[in-house]
């Protein structure tokens, strides 16, 4: 029998809290926040990204994005330049001091999250990236649901129902 949507709400917060409290408390060591870490990660590709991808991928409003991005590049982490593609925009780079430190966060992330290596196989941890990112799809998708239920907000964001 398939669960309730509620109790796989319930279960899917669980983890993320407890998985995200584990990351947290590696990070505490370099006096680095969650959400510096995912905006520190996605810079490492070396490409440069917008406000708007880095505010999507550490799961940040805009303003508070701001005010994180400020203190990285205060600390000498990363630089902003202006998008050759588009001179309205702006890209977020990494410094070679904000890779540096990305690799020693990653590393140390990645030694932490081997402890659970016997309890979390590799096809277990696959597997359960696999559903995870079907899941996401599904219900990011406009054809999977009915949407006309639920409003939205700047971005696309569920936000709510509509009485």
């Amino acid at each position: 029998m398939a669960r309730r949507p509620q109790e796989l709400l319930h279960l899917l917060t669980r983890a993320e809290r407890l998985v995200a409290r584990r990351v947290q408390s590696v990070l505490d060591e370099f006096d680095c926040s969650v959400e510096a870490w995912r905006v520190l990660d996605l810079l490492s590709d070396g490409q440069g990204h917008n406000m708007t991808a880095l505010a999507e991928h550490a799961f940040l409003p805009a303003p508070s994005l701001t005010k994180l991005v400020d203190q990285l590049v205060d600390q000498n982490l990363l630089f902003r330049r202006v998008d050759p593609a588009d001179r309205r925009r702006v890209l977020a780079h990494l410094t070679p001091r904000g890779m540096q430190r990305w690799q020693l966060l990653a590393r140390e992330v990645r030694a932490d999250w081997a402890a659970l290596e016997s309890p979390l196989a590799n096809e277990d941890t696959q597997r359960l990236a696999d559903l995870l990112e079907r899941m996401a799809d599904a219900f990011g998708s406009s054809g999977t649901a009915d949407r006309s239920r639920v409003t939205r907000c700047r971005g696309d964001r569920a936000v709510g129902r509509e009485h």
